[in-house]
């Protein structure tokens, strides 16, 4: 039965809920008794992090709505006063209620007499992560859930400037940033007034950033490539960076090259996920492509799929793609006095490559807030399909940028009578064959996260194919690398991690293997894959 107390908190809500259709949803469920999914939707204000908000569809507190956002905007103007910001910036996605929580934002931020730049359409991530740097604006927001499932949505928070000694040049925002807007979001009390004194953002600004796409192409191009926005936002700026650049225009994926929130042929539509880049290439066998490129929904991913020495098409690791960029970067650029960058679940081998060419290196943790607070960073990358080719421009992860340098080296190699996979191979002879994977188990309960990796923790495996566990670290107490995760270090250069996914809920193993073959190695990861996934089990 549900408590006089607990049908108040609803009844509250219900009455400064500004979006009819979830205020009357609530009502219906007061009305039925339906007590579960009334504590489910109000177990607690939809968190705040370092990702900023992410969550699913749905009313109450606990979930992504407009009552949600608009707390959220009223907590991040009151940031932004208290630390004398002006501007903001607000770009949003395609997916289901990003152009109300686009307008609902920006008319609060309008409200409490901010300058306030909007968006003129859905558009990637990168095009809003660029507009805070050109419209030189104090914080920018993107309305995104990135590659999550349908049912979701979510709410990035950038900055411009610098806040508490750290220069965040338009990138994604840290602790303690994320801890300050969490309390004000909290002390919101009333939705506060709003105004429709909105700038959109002028086509000249979204021209400047094809542009700066544009200027990374240093040679002409001739690939036939299949692309595929994934239901998406990616295809409109993608197709004019090839017009721009006199590049041929690209083989759509018919299917999916249209924004379409409920993403009807990719349940997951992230790249990473088995069997979503199907479709495209498929489309690459008929059309006999020489690359596959796909963007994940906000395009601030890459993946691509390639054509094997066997002729058989194949799905490129994060690893693989990151790797072969730095590279081609370090031997096409003057990168002297600058950073290249990856994250701790990525491969050890960028690290290497730039200690032998001189080039400062860096690991951060996990996720492209971090990454891009490298100093005189020129590259980087991580794992899961994400890379920043041009931080100049997108101090962050650009699904567009990337795809296009990756076209250019793919391009270069064919010229040359290489495969992509040729390239991979002299990097392995020179610096020796890091081959990584991984493997990720999602969970309905999240407590059921924190049961597994506690077991590891507790008991990890001691020997994996006879080589030692030689050393465990919790990386929740690392000093420089502080969050939740272990890495266990094994002889013969064997290296496992272990932790929470930080937008999803999953548990994710991420698993390093180092031999002077080739095969050698790929034998054995696969084989430690076999025997980690018992142990997950």
């Amino acid at each position: 039965m549900i408590s006089n107390e607990f049908k108040q908190e609803v009844l509250d809500w219900i009455a400064h809920d500004p979006d009819k259709q979830t205020a009357e949803q609530l009502t219906q469920w007061l009305n039925e008794g339906n007590e579960e999914e009334l504590e489910r939707c109000f177990s607690g204000f939809l968190q705040f992090g370092t990702a900023g908000l992410r969550g699913p569809l749905g009313p109450g507190p606990s979930c992504m709505n407009r009552a949600v956002v608009s707390r959220t905007a009223a907590g991040i103007s009151k940031f932004m006063r208290n630390n004398n910001l002006k501007s903001v910036v607000i770009g949003r996605d395609a997916r289901h209620g990003s152009f109300d929580f686009a307008k609902d934002s920006a008319e609060i931020f309008a409200g409490a007499g901010f300058k306030t730049y909007l968006l003129p359409r859905e558009l990637p991530t990168p095009v809003l992560a660029f507009a805070v740097r050109k419209l030189k604006v104090d914080v920018g927001i993107m309305v995104t859930a990135s590659h999550n499932p349908a049912t979701d949505n979510g709410y990035k928070v950038y900055l411009g400037g610098e806040i508490n000694g750290i220069n965040y040049s338009g990138s994604q925002i840290i602790a303690p940033v994320d801890e300050e807007i969490s309390k004000l979001i909290s002390e919101v009390k009333s939705l506060p007034s709003r105004s429709t004194e909105i700038e959109i953002v002028p086509e000249s600004v979204i021209n400047d950033y094809v542009n700066s796409v544009v200027n990374l192409i240093t040679k002409p191009n001739s690939l036939k490539i299949v692309y595929t926005a994934l239901h998406g936002v990616g295809a409109e700026i993608f197709e004019k960076v090839l017009a721009k650049a006199n590049l041929k225009n690209p083989i759509t994926v018919s299917e999916q090259i249209n924004p379409d929130p409920d993403f009807p042929t990719a349940k997951f539509p992230n790249p990473e996920e088995f069997g979503v880049m199907d479709l495209a290439i498929n489309y690459a066998k008929e059309s006999d492509a020489d690359l596959v490129i796909a963007n994940d929904p906000d395009a601030d991913r890459c993946a691509i799929a390639v054509k094997n020495n066997d002729g058989h098409w194949r799905t490129v690791r994060g690893d693989e793609v990151g790797i072969a960029l730095g590279n081609y970067l370090i031997h096409s650029k003057n990168l002297k006095n600058k950073s290249f960058a990856n994250s701790l679940v990525s491969s050890s081998l960028l690290g290497i490559i730039a200690k032998k060419n001189e080039i400062n290196f860096q690991e951060t943790l996990t996720g492209f807030k971090w990454i891009s607070k490298v100093n005189d960073l020129a590259f980087g990358y991580e794992e899961a399909l994400g890379y920043c080719v041009d931080p100049l421009h997108v101090n962050d992860k650009d699904g567009i940028s990337a795809a296009i340098v990756i076209a250019q080296l793919i391009d270069e190699l064919k010229q040359q009578g290489k495969t992509f996979d040729d390239y991979l191979d002299e990097i392995g002879k020179e610096f020796g064959f890091y081959f990584t994977d991984q493997i990720s188990i999602r969970f309905t309960d999240l407590k059921q996260i924190a049961v597994l990796f506690k077991r590891i923790l507790d008991n990890p495996p001691k020997e994996i194919l006879g080589a030692k566990l030689e050393s465990l670290e919790n990386l929740s107490e690392s000093k420089d690398l502080n969050t939740p995760g272990i890495r266990l270090k094994y002889a013969g250069g064997i290296r496992v991690i272990v932790r929470p996914s930080g937008t999803e809920p999953k548990l994710k193993c991420y698993i390093e293997t180092v031999r002077s073959e080739k095969n050698e190695s790929k034998l054995l990861i696969s084989q430690i894959k076999e025997v980690l996934t018992k142990v997950l089990s």
